[in-house]
């Protein structure tokens, strides 16, 4: 049986959780105080008497997609009625590909603003609308990436003073092939990574010559990777250039860390 690791040793503070992957209830056993879901579409949000049970060990937010509705605070918010009053929330443009077409048309900006004016402490994702984020306010929710520490010390260097929340793919082990397989395909989704890749090239463990050199470097831009130490030592970093929060996303299954 392998000995589990511990996501507070590594300087973590919160993680998340998907719940097409994960039953989300088992986040209560992990040695966090606070726990994420994220938005998967509507037929993967979890119930709200799980998120209520959830609720009363740990502190849970949900991410929800100000564009989809049930959550369009312009629109159809209904299913915000049915998260319990203990569950806080991360307003996210959404993904598109969890959004109908009709979603994806929707104006980002007001549907953030509203969304920030009704809700208590909201978490505001920044993917790909950063200044729409900023301009909207509540905590600032990030997503590691090259050049992340760069960004976060010109934002507060710009005076900004609230809190910043970082995203992060994480893998707690030393074991490269371990590594490849569990955030290999998500780094190779990233656009620079993707143009960096042989053609046809695998991006798992498989990976062999400059496709492995490629990802290998490209999990350590957009993950926490390597032992407990190391990636305590990432995340001082990160607290170093602004972040308050680190959410780690467990990559490999919540097994290694239970």
């Amino acid at each position: 049986m392998l000995q589990s690791v511990s996501l507070v040793d590594a300087g973590i503070d919160a993680a998340a959780l998907k719940p097409a992957e994960v039953d989300v209830a088992r986040g209560a056993d992990l040695d966090v105080g606070t726990v994420t879901v994220d938005y998967e579409g509507r037929d993967h949000l979890p119930s709200s008497s799980t998120l209520a049970a959830l609720a009363e060990g740990v502190d849970v937010r949900v991410t929800t997609p100000v564009r989809a509705d049930g959550f369009d605070p312009l629109g159809d918010d209904s299913l915000v009625d049915a998260l319990p009053s203990s569950v806080s929330r991360v307003l996210v443009a959404g993904h598109p590909a969890y959004l109908t077409d009709a979603e994806r048309e929707r104006a980002i900006a007001p549907r953030l603003r509203a969304g920030v004016a009704a809700c208590r402490d909201p978490w505001v994702g920044t993917e790909g609308v950063e200044r729409l984020a900023l301009a909207a306010g509540g905590t600032q929710f990030e997503l590691l990436g090259p050049g992340a520490d760069r960004r976060l010390r010109a934002l507060r260097q710009a005076g900004f003073d609230g809190d910043i929340a970082l995203y992060a793919p994480t893998v707690l082990t030393d074991d490269e092939d371990a590594v490849l397989d569990a955030l290999g395909d998500y780094a190779a989704r990233r656009t620079p990574v993707a143009e960096a890749l042989p053609d046809c090239a695998a991006t798992d463990a498989a990976a062999t010559g400059r496709a492995r050199d490629v990802l290998s470097r490209a999990v350590r831009d957009y993950g926490l990777v390597g032992d407990v130490d190391s990636v305590a030592d990432r995340v001082a970093e990160l607290r170093t250039a602004g972040v308050d929060t680190v959410v780690a996303y467990p990559a490999r299954d919540l097994d290694p860390f239970l």
